[in-house]
Parts: C-alpha cells; sequence; structure tokens
C-alpha cells in the first residue's frame, strides 16, 4: 500500500459510487478527505476520524470560494483534488434541453475548472500536488442518448491535459481517469430492471476481457497511485480503467 499519510485531499461526490471507492481508497493510504457534495455521505464514513464533509451544490460557480475557504479552515495546503462528481441523463438530440445540457456541463466541466482555480493557492502550497479528473470512456466513445454525457467527458480529457502544460510549472501535476462501466447502486439497479437481468449481466460481462465489470475500489486504487510520487513522472494523461472493454471488438454472434 502506498502511503500519503499526512496528506490531505478533496473528493467532490466522495460519499457515494466512485468517489466512496477513492475516498476509502485515499483513507486507506493514510491521508484525510474532505469530501464535497449535496448530501452527507453515510454516517459510518462521515464519523471516521480524516473525514471532513463540505455541503455544496456544485452546479453554482457560487460555493466553489466557499470549499476552499472551509479547507483552509483545516490545513495551510491540499496535495489532491479529484473532480469525480457528475451527472448523466439520456436524451436524443430532438428532446435536448438547454437547461438539462447546461446543468450537466456545469457540474461535470465547469466545476472541475473553477473548483481547481479556488483551490490553486493551496494547491501550490503543497509543493508537489496532483489533480485527478474523473472522466469516462464515454469521453472516447459513445453509447446511445449520451450525446451531453459524451461531450462533457470528451472535454474533461481535453481539460486535463492543458492543465498538465498550465500547471506544471506550479508542481501541480494533471491526470484523468475514464472508467468504464462501475458496479454502484445506480448501475446494478439499471441491470436488474432489464427484462431479462440474468441475461443482462450475462452480456455486461463478456464484454469485458477481464471477465467481471469494475468495483469502485478499482478506481481507487488507481486515484491513490497518482496521488502518490510513484507517478511523479506523470501528467497529462488519461488512464482507462475498464476492463478490457474498449480494446475487444464487438463480433456479429
Amino acid at each position: 500500500m502506498r502511503s500519503l499519510a499526512g496528506k490531505h485531499a478533496v473528493v467532490t461526490g466522495g460519499g457515494r459510487g466512485i468517489g466512496l471507492g477513492i475516498t476509502q481508497a485515499l483513507q486507506a493510504a493514510g491521508a484525510s478527505v474532505f469530501i464535497v457534495q449535496r448530501r452527507p455521505p453515510p454516517a459510518e464514513v462521515a464519523a471516521q476520524q480524516g473525514i471532513h464533509y463540505i455541503e455544496a451544490d456544485l452546479a453554482s460557480t457560487d460555493a466553489l470560494a466557499g470549499i476552499a475557504e472551509r479547507v483552509a479552515q483545516i490545513t495551510d495546503r491540499l496535495d489532491l483534488l479529484v473532480n469525480n462528481a457528475g451527472i448523466m441523463f439520456e436524451r436524443r438530440l430532438d428532446d435536448m434541453r438547454a437547461d438539462e445540457w447546461n446543468r450537466m456541463l456545469a457540474i461535470n466541466l465547469t466545476a472541475p475548472v473553477f473548483l481547481a482555480q479556488a483551490l490553486l493557492p493551496l494547491l501550490r502550497a503543497a509543493g508537489r500536488a496532483s489533480i485527478v479528473n474523473i472522466g469516462s470512456i464515454e469521453g472516447l466513445a459513445a453509447n446511445p442518448e449520451h450525446s451531453a454525457y459524451c461531450a462533457s467527458k470528451g472535454a474533461i480529457h481535453a481539460l486535463t491535459r492543458a492543465l498538465a502544460v498550465d500547471l506544471g510549472s506550479d508542481g501541480i501535476r494533471v491526470n484523468a481517469i475514464a472508467p468504464g462501466w462501475i458496479r454502484s447502486e445506480l448501475s446494478d439497479n439499471y441491470i436488474e430492471a432489464q427484462d431479462d437481468p440474468q441475461a443482462a449481466w450475462r452480456g455486461l460481462t463478456a464484454m469485458h476481457p477481464a471477465g467481471r465489470v469494475g468495483d469502485p475500489a478499482d478506481v481507487g486504487a488507481l486515484a491513490v497511485y497518482l496521488a502518490s510520487d510513484d507517478s511523479a513522472f506523470m501528467t497529462g494523461q488519461v488512464l482507462v480503467v475498464d476492463g478490457g472493454r474498449t480494446s475487444k471488438l464487438p463480433l456479429p454472434f
């Protein structure tokens, strides 16, 4: 286990799904974690030593300065920012509404930009800090009716490269993780809602050369690596964690 003892991290959406997996991995490595999201994390998570909860609506840029102020009340430096929070909806272009599009971009793209800006003094103060953006394999390819989501995640990948160039002189590395299918309550419910859930699970598993779908811990382990000195020469990269799904060409049978 790589040690992050004494390190401080902010994880948006860190109290559920992939974000919780990241929080738990960082905490296990010794880091203290600020969970930033609208609703409190599970009580058993919030009660743990080194966990701090900051209530914030990331759709509002007005909330971002307040997040930085709360972090600064506890620490004078920040070693890691994980921009994980995001939303997704399915719409054909015919049915797309501007308010839905704008909210998705506000949370999935604008918040990572301006939260990084608000936290920049604390990240610089760490000397060697890391930003990890959570993208998606849908920033590389597309599922039906996901044009808004794909656009937001493709932009996150491009933003990652641009920030790596801009912030390198500050000692801040910027990388992205592009997860594939990661198990969560929402994704499990989606499969269970299919006409034949068992067949859906079999089909989904068969899409992955690794022989399984992902767990939040798979993303968390990579976040720890990107926060550690083991990845000190890595920046501007988008790392795909998808069990080989995007490497496997489909067959017609």
